[in-house]
């Protein structure tokens, strides 16, 4: 075991959706420090230019290697479609994405009619898609892009009829499709699972892939010998944008888990440390 065994995770997403995949991982992995960057200041992601996605995620890789994490969590989907295979190889410590879900969609799935909703960017990377014909080659694929959940999310507006009329209009061609399991291809979605199942109805069921991108940092750390040793782990949470509405939202998502703010600029590398 070597000295980087206590090291953080970096976990890192557009915006605070990623703390989804934080919460997977603090119980998977109650040990593990983690270190959670949200680039709140340039959210939405999805309706970038690759290019930009990439070069982005470089900029918040550097961030977190200048910080000695011990392994990076692309806790976004948007970055894992563009730029996971550009930037695995890049860093001192491995680089790992989202999730697709496929595989357990098809499980879910008796007719073999999956759907994901994502971010345009997302769905029209085409990774979900290929996916499913790798693993099932009749498999009924549907791709829907939700531009509005993103900047709807971030702005707390959960119950908002903005939300509630944008998510009926989304997903009205996965129910007239009859998808059987929809996969939530955006790290901010299942901030919104209640809406999202009440909409679809009970026969569709939801997949998110949160806990499954746990289970491979957790091999990952066992199969290189990065566990952290037996104790409480702590969290530290980075935004570029505002850190007070950061802090609402995640303490939402985490259940009043008490988390340390800080405010990274990224275009000009200053860390300000502010009052939780």
């Amino acid at each position: 075991m070597t000295g980087k065994h206590k090291a953080p995770i970096g976990v890192f997403d557009s915006g605070v959706g990623g703390l989804t995949v934080v919460q997977q991982l603090r119980r998977l992995l109650p040990a593990e420090d983690i270190l959670y960057f949200g680039d709140t200041a340039r959210a939405p992601y999805g309706g970038r230019e690759p290019a930009e996605i990439c070069l982005f995620m470089r900029q918040i890789l550097q961030f977190m290697e200048e910080r000695g994490v011990k392994l990076a969590v692309v806790a976004c989907n948007t970055m894992t479609a563009w730029g996971l295979a550009d930037a695995q190889g890049r860093f001192s410590f491995p680089v790992i994405g989202m999730d697709s879900g496929v595989s357990q969609a098809l499980q879910a799935s008796p007719g073999k009619r999956i759907g994901v909703i994502a971010t345009a960017a997302t769905v029209n990377s085409g990774k979900h898609e290929r996916d499913a014909a790798t693993l099932c080659s009749n498999a009924h694929f549907l791709g829907q892009s939700c531009p509005e959940f993103v900047p709807l999310i971030e702005q707390e507006l959960l119950e908002s009829s903005e939300l509630r009329q944008a998510a009926l209009a989304y997903l009205q061609p996965l129910r007239q499709a009859g998808t059987e399991a929809v996969i939530l291809g955006c790290t901010h979605y299942p901030v919104i699972g209640s809406l999202l199942r009440e909409i679809l109805g009970a026969g569709v069921t939801l997949i998110d892939p949160a806990a499954a991108t746990a289970q491979e940092a957790k091999r990952v750390l066992q199969e290189q010998r990065l566990e952290a040793p037996q104790r409480q782990g702590s969290l530290r949470l980075y935004v570029s944008g505002d850190p007070l509405r950061a802090q609402r939202l995640a303490a939402m998502i985490l259940q009043d888990v008490q988390v340390e703010i800080l405010h990274a600029s990224m275009e000009e590398k200053e860390i300000n440390r502010l009052e939780a």
